[in-house]
C-alpha cells in the first residue's frame, strides 16, 4: 500500500458560506404571492400519487403538513423555469416529491450542465449550489439556506492548498467536490467518491495530493500504487459510526448485509459488504435485494431508498447531516417566492473553479 501522508486541521467545525455568497438576486423577475398553505379535499387529490411515493416512510398523519407545500412548490417551479436538484440525503418529501433530478455529486453536477432553466434549486449544501453556479454562470441558482454547509469544505482553504502546492512543487492535486469554489479554483481537477480512483490514475503522476477528505484518500491510496498525500478534514457524519457498532449488527443476524460510504474510518469499511458512492450504495441494494441492509451514511438516505424498495428492511444506525437538514420545504418555498439566497461567486474565481469541475464532469466513471 502506497504511504500516505496526513496534513492540516481536524475538520468538525461549524462550516460557514464564504462571504461572496448571498447577494440578493436581481428583482426583474419580481416576487410572486404566497401560495395559501391550506389542507383541503382538492390538495390531497392533487398530491396523493406523491404520496404513493413516500407513504411506507412517512406517516399518513404527516402528509397533511407536507401536501400544500409540495403543491405550491411543483407549481412554482413551473411558474418560475425553475428546477430542483436534490442529493441523495435530502429528506423524502423533498427527494421524491419535489426534485426534477436526484443524485450524488457527481451526478448533480452533471444534470446541472443540461438543464433548461432560468434558476436552479440546489436541495443540499453550499459547495453542491457554488458548483450548479460554477457550471451555469448565467442561471440563477437559489440554495434554501445559506447556512447548510460542510464540515468537508471548512476544513481547507486556497491558501491551504497553495502551501501544500509549494510544499510539493509539481505534484498534481486532486480535490473531493466537497469544497468550495476558492479551493477548487486552486486544484487539478475535482472528483466525488465514485470516481475518485479513476480521476487520480488518469493524471499518470506517481505522486497525488488528495484533498481534503482523510478516509476516501485511504481507500483510494489502498486500490492505487500512486502514492497519496491527504489532507487531515473528515465528514461529521461518516467519521461517527465504528466497527464495533456493525459487529454488533451482525451478531443479532449474520446474513445482514452491511454497505459502506468510503468516506468512514477504515475499520468501517473493513466490516462492509459493499463500499461505494451513494449511487452506488443504492444500485447494489436495487440489484442484491438484500433481505437486510444497514447503510452506513446519511440516514435519510435509507428513507429515500425504502421508499422505492419497501419490501427491504432497513437497519437504521441514524447518523443525521445537520447542515442537509436546513433544507426543508417551507425554505424551498420561500426560495421560489421572493427569489432568496443567490449563490454568487467571484467570476474570477469561478472562472478557475469551472477548469476542474468540468474536467471532473467530462471524465467517466
Amino acid at each position: 500500500m502506497p504511504i500516505l501522508q496526513a496534513l492540516g486541521p481536524s475538520a468538525g467545525h461549524e462550516p460557514l458560506p464564504p462571504p461572496s455568497a448571498g447577494r440578493a438576486p436581481t428583482a426583474r423577475r419580481g416576487v410572486l404571492p404566497m401560495p395559501t398553505l391550506e389542507w383541503n379535499a382538492q390538495v390531497e387529490r392533487d398530491t396523493a400519487h406523491l404520496y404513493e411515493r413516500v407513504s411506507a416512510v412517512i406517516p399518513a398523519v404527516e402528509w397533511p403538513f407536507f401536501a400544500p407545500y409540495v403543491k405550491a412548490i411543483n407549481a412554482l417551479k413551473r411558474a418560475r423555469n425553475a428546477v430542483i436538484l436534490a442529493h441523495n440525503y435530502q429528506t423524502p418529501e423533498i427527494y421524491n416529491c419535489v426534485a426534477d433530478f436526484v443524485g450524488d455529486s457527481l451526478q448533480l453536477a452533471r444534470e446541472a450542465t443540461r438543464v433548461d432553466a432560468d434558476i436552479i434549486v440546489q436541495c443540499g449544501v453550499h459547495f453542491m449550489a457554488e458548483t450548479s453556479k460554477i457550471l451555469n454562470p448565467d442561471k440563477t441558482v437559489l440554495i434554501p439556506d445559506l447556512k447548510a454547509g460542510c464540515s468537508l469544505a471548512a476544513s481547507i482553504t486556497g491558501d491551504d492548498v497553495r502551501l501544500l502546492r509549494a510544499k510539493f512543487p509539481g505534484v498534481p492535486v486532486v480535490a473531493y467536490v466537497n469544497t468550495s469554489a476558492e479551493v477548487k479554483a486552486e486544484v487539478d481537477v475535482c472528483c466525488t467518491s465514485s470516481n475518485a480512483l479513476g480521476v487520480v490514475e488518469s493524471l499518470g503522476a506517481d505522486t497525488v495530493i488528495f484533498l481534503p477528505d482523510q478516509y476516501l484518500a485511504k481507500y483510494v491510496a489502498a486500490h492505487t500504487k500512486v502514492k497519496i498525500i491527504s489532507w487531515h478534514g473528515a465528514c461529521e457524519v461518516h467519521e461517527r459510526f465504528t466497527a464495533d457498532e456493525l459487529r454488533g449488527y451482525r451478531e443479532g443476524d449474520p446474513s445482514l448485509k452491511i454497505i459502506a460510504h468510503p468516506e468512514c474510518p477504515p475499520d468501517v469499511l473493513a466490516e462492509a459488504d459493499y463500499t461505494g458512492s451513494t449511487a452506488g450504495m443504492i444500485e447494489w441494494v436495487r440489484n442484491k435485494r438484500p433481505r437486510r441492509v444497514v447503510m452506513v451514511t446519511e440516514c435519510s438516505m435509507a428513507d429515500n431508498v425504502q421508499a422505492e424498495l419497501p419490501d427491504i428492511e432497513f437497519v437504521r444506525p441514524c447518523n443525521l447531516c445537520p447542515h442537509m437538514k436546513r433544507i426543508t420545504l417551507p425554505k424551498i418555498l420561500d426560495s421560489l417566492v421572493y427569489l432568496k439566497e443567490e449563490v454568487v461567486i467571484d467570476p474570477a474565481i469561478a472562472a478557475r473553479a469551472r477548469r476542474s469541475v468540468e474536467r471532473m464532469v467530462s471524465l467517466k466513471r
